[in-house]
């Protein structure tokens, strides 16, 4: 389901709520790196249409809140964004806990799977080792467990990039030892 028509089918006020979303068909200020293999160069800017009509992605705890709230600064890039959607973005339940918390809104984290917007699609059990090696890697920037989940996303799901406002962080990490993680975020 296109998440667009969420929008339109939601009734409830409120500057949390997804109705916030209003309409719209273009990604206004959206910056797009893959990365490149290619004389040592990590990255290089994709056109965000055409990206988003060929593949899925995973969706990053500030991409969310800045969804579903008005008062963030990110807002209209990630509604505009989210119309483009027509597939769930795959996310973890550690990025819905933050999400939930950071909003003071768990039904309206509850309809974001409901509605089709985002599809929760890890288990920390079935990876605890390799998320444990992800902690101990970059224990310097004290990562929390939805960063660490969504960099193991990004391994198992090579072709998904992540939608993210958290460029500091996500710039570091890496899938594997070397490869840059391909980001979805509003430009700087």
């Amino acid at each position: 389901m296109a998440y667009r028509d969420l929008a339109e089918n939601r009734c409830s006020e409120g500057t949390n709520h997804p109705r916030a979303i209003g309409e719209g068909t273009k990604i206004g200020a959206t910056a797009i790196f893959t990365p490149r293999r290619h004389c040592g160069r990590t990255s290089e800017p994709v056109h965000p249409e055409r990206l988003l009509q060929q593949v899925k992605a995973i969706a990053d705890t500030g991409f969310l809140v800045a969804f579903a709230s008005r008062r963030d600064q990110h807002h209209t890039w990630a509604k505009n964004l989210a119309v483009q959607v027509t597939e769930p973005l795959l996310t973890c339940d550690a990025v819905l806990a933050e999400t939930a918390f950071h909003l003071r809104n768990s039904a309206l984290v509850l309809a974001f799977i409901a509605d089709g917007l985002v599809r929760p699609a890890f288990a920390v059990s079935d990876h605890l080792d390799r998320l444990t090696e992800l902690a101990d890697r970059y224990a310097d920037r004290e990562p929390d467990l939805a960063d660490l989940c969504l960099i193991r996303l990004s391994e198992v799901h090579p072709r998904h990039p992540v939608i993210t406002t958290d460029l500091a962080d996500f710039r570091v990490y890496r899938r594997g030892r070397r490869e840059a993680i391909p980001l979805i975020h509003p430009e700087s």
